[in-house]
């Protein structure tokens, strides 16, 4: 399971450190690509092709699923690590995400999420209201903490 955040930054080459306990979890390859609210996305070879097999089940004649299939398969990349734990994170995603130089990592269970360090700040603020409210919604799915 993917867990903890991480501080890093990318150099100018577009090269990112992956923390250890991550490219553990992440193994030897993996797929990048755009992800929601501004990041990147990260799987194991293993939880994309989960995410593919869900994908592969929305209707071709839908015109929503078209586009959200476009959006994750055009965008996405296979990766691998360099011998300091580095990946090599593509122009378009960097362009796509905002990524200049400070970088934070996520784990959020089946993937990893890649964040400018700015926007990150932004949307990982959640009031104690809102986190009561979300929480709400989230039991009336099912979810209980």
């Amino acid at each position: 399971m993917l867990l903890g955040e991480f501080n890093h930054s990318i150099d100018e080459k577009g090269r990112l450190i992956i923390p250890a306990k991550l490219r553990e979890d992440l193994g030897d390859s993996f797929v990048i690509c755009n992800g929601l609210e501004g990041c990147l996305f990260v799987y194991s070879q293993d939880e994309w092709n989960k995410f593919v097999a869900e994908l592969e089940t929305l209707p071709r004649m839908n015109k929503d699923a078209r586009i959200f299939k476009r959006y994750f398969f055009g965008s996405a990349s296979e990766g691998s690590f360099d011998k300091q734990g580095r990946v090599l994170v593509p122009p378009s995603l960097r362009k796509a995400a905002h990524l200049e130089k400070d970088i934070v990592l996520v784990g959020v269970q089946d993937r990893v999420e890649i964040w400018d360090k700015g926007l990150w700040e932004e949307r990982s603020m959640v009031s104690e209201e809102d986190l009561d409210a979300i929480a709400e919604r989230m039991e009336a799915i099912g979810i209980r903490i």
